[in-house]
């Protein structure tokens, strides 16, 4: 069974999700993606990723990946967030880390622990 990560993004950090797409396409081609709608639809458009869309993040998509996170359906998250400029409308990464921490799954915040996280479950680590 192939492992599951998730992408989200902050609007200021969409492009440098979507470029840590391409820069490990070869990578993540393997992995089963879920992503909130707009950055999921973002990268299914600029890579040859295919990505599970959920609801927009302000309609609830990081609650969604929230969700899978507890059914324990996720290796890992990635959420990209804008500690700087977030708006008020983008998600919370709050409790998204509390349920990630409860169930023992990884999320980066950022490129150096998104890289960390993709290449620990590319070797088949558990």
């Amino acid at each position: 069974m192939s492992k599951r990560i998730a992408l989200i993004a902050h609007d200021e950090k969409k492009d440098d999700l979507i470029k840590f797409a391409r820069d490990y396409q070869g990578i993540l081609v393997h992995f089963d993606l879920i992503a909130t709608g707009t950055t999921g639809k973002l990268i299914n458009e600029k890579t040859e990723l295919q990505v599970t869309r959920m609801k927009s993040g302000p309609l609830g998509g990081d609650q969604q990946i929230g969700a899978e996170v507890a059914h324990e359906r996720l290796d890992g998250v990635i959420f990209l967030r804008d500690p700087l400029t977030a708006q008020p409308h983008e998600p919370d990464v709050s409790a998204l880390l509390r349920v990630c921490d409860v169930h023992d799954i990884p999320l980066a915040t950022n490129l150096a622990t998104a890289v960390m996280i993709v290449s620990y479950l590319e070797t088949g680590c558990d």
